[in-house]
């Protein structure tokens, strides 16, 4: 049987839900680098954060903080990826604003050079006009995106190279989270 894979995001029509602002260190200090969460590999733990509601609203067992891409997942939704892909996700534990109940920040620690260009439906790379010179080459943004599934190995959990934005999940995962009821998740295949 072929894997399936997915992208998984936040569903923004969860009524009434929750939003995050950027993480911050426990003193309500910024970050130097939030986008390191979003590379696709492993980084050094950043020690406990903390995570400043944007606007309160129902909590979710999956929803991004600050700029959209870094996932906060609750401690159920956390099992599952603990237990189905322990080498491609690292898991801090943060502090959300007004919870007692434990979050945790997903990181993606695998990347995978797998977007198919062709199969997508639009994709626009960052050019040395865009003024970015790090982001150079790398995928401005993708629609419809599609991946060359024969470029995956083993990884259950990956972030496509030069696609920041993708949190992409195999059907395993995809199915497990869904059994556990997770709220605030949605799954498009990729």
């Amino acid at each position: 049987m072929k894997r399936r894979f997915f992208d998984l995001s936040i569903d923004v029509y969860v009524p009434g839900r929750w939003y995050f602002k950027t993480p911050t260190h426990l003193e309500g200090q910024p970050l130097d680098n939030p986008w390191e969460f979003t590379r696709g590999t492993p980084i050094p733990s950043p020690g406990l954060l903390r995570i400043p509601l944007s606007r309160p609203g129902k909590p979710l067992d999956f929803t991004s903080a600050g700029v959209g891409v870094t996932p906060v997942l609750s401690t159920r939704a956390a099992e599952v990826f603990r237990t189905l892909a322990p080498n491609d996700v690292q898991l801090f534990p943060v502090q959300v604003e007004g919870q007692v109940e434990p979050y945790f920040l997903l990181v993606a620690a695998r990347t995978v050079r797998c977007v198919d260009e062709a199969a997508s439906e639009e994709f626009k790379l960052w050019t040395p006009e865009d003024g970015q010179p790090e982001k150079v080459g790398g995928y401005k943004y993708v629609a419809g995106l599609r991946i060359d599934k024969t470029k995956v190995a083993d990884e259950r959990v990956f972030r496509p190279w030069g696609l920041r934005s993708a949190l992409i999940v195999d059907g395993d995962l995809k199915d497990a989270l869904e059994q556990t009821g997770i709220v605030g998740g949605q799954f498009v295949e990729v």
